[in-house]
């Protein structure tokens, strides 16, 4: 399993994905999870990845080999799309189209061909916008209201940005929101884990502004885990009944 998370502010963008593939007990492996798609200046497209290696992975390199394609378009290449709406089609359809064709493979072994993502991004002249694509394709979007995006195990690390995620929360809190969600999932979930994969999309940049590579023993991130631990600590004492 695995855990991504993606903030829409005011600012900017904010993605952080874990990279744990956890096939049993005894075959657990690193893989990727945050794909970047980038014309600096131009278009910056981010997609974090959770569910079946298989699909996820066919379904980024059909992608890639959209783009490469002699006669690609705005209806088949994420990099000629008008609109970020038509780049989450355009990922929904792939994902969906995948995800078919390996599930006719799968049927006998009962093996799970579920997976979804997260796409967010910016074209020059256009809005930022963050997309949750659905196994079937279809997609919801993140709004004021509901400013960040989950896939994977979404449970542990939901409760402290329903707490303090907002449009107008700076990039720099943001980043610590994320991280901080991550590590209460690292602490509760055993299928996902290090290292981490964040990245920041400054609002109108059009490219990564951001991108950090977070390994275990990391000193920053370990120090901020135990401040959090702390923290939760010395206020569950203060708390009368």
């Amino acid at each position: 399993m695995t855990y991504c998370v993606g903030l829409l502010l005011n600012d900017g963008m904010v993605l952080l994905s874990d990279t744990r593939t956890n096939a049993g007990l005894d075959n657990i492996a690193t893989y990727r999870k945050m794909f970047v798609f980038e014309d600096p200046g131009e278009r910056v497209i981010a997609v974090l990845t959770a569910g079946s290696l298989s699909v996820t992975q066919t379904t980024i390199a059909r992608l890639r080999e959209a783009i490469d394609e002699p006669d690609a378009d705005a209806g088949s290449s994420i990099m000629l799309a008008p609109t970020m709406l038509k780049v989450a089609e355009i990922i929904g359809n792939t994902l969906a189209s995948v995800r078919q064709d390996i599930d006719e493979k799968m049927t006998a072994a009962k093996v799970s061909t579920s997976a979804s993502m997260i796409v967010a991004g910016q074209r020059a002249g256009g809005a930022m916008r963050m997309f949750l694509i659905y196994p079937e394709g279809n997609f919801i979007e993140a709004t004021d209201d509901t400013p960040f995006l989950q896939i994977g195990e979404h449970k542990y690390g939901k409760p402290i940005l329903d707490r303090v995620v907002k449009p107008g929360t700076s990039l720099s809190e943001a980043q610590k929101a994320v991280l901080l969600s991550m590590d209460s999932t690292l602490r509760s979930n055993l299928s996902v884990g290090m290292p981490l994969d964040l990245a920041v999309i400054e609002k109108d940049a059009c490219r990564v502004t951001t991108r950090r590579r977070i390994e275990a023993g990391d000193p920053q991130f370990k120090a901020m885990s135990e401040a959090w631990s702390v923290a939760l600590r010395e206020s569950f004492t203060q708390i009368s009944i």
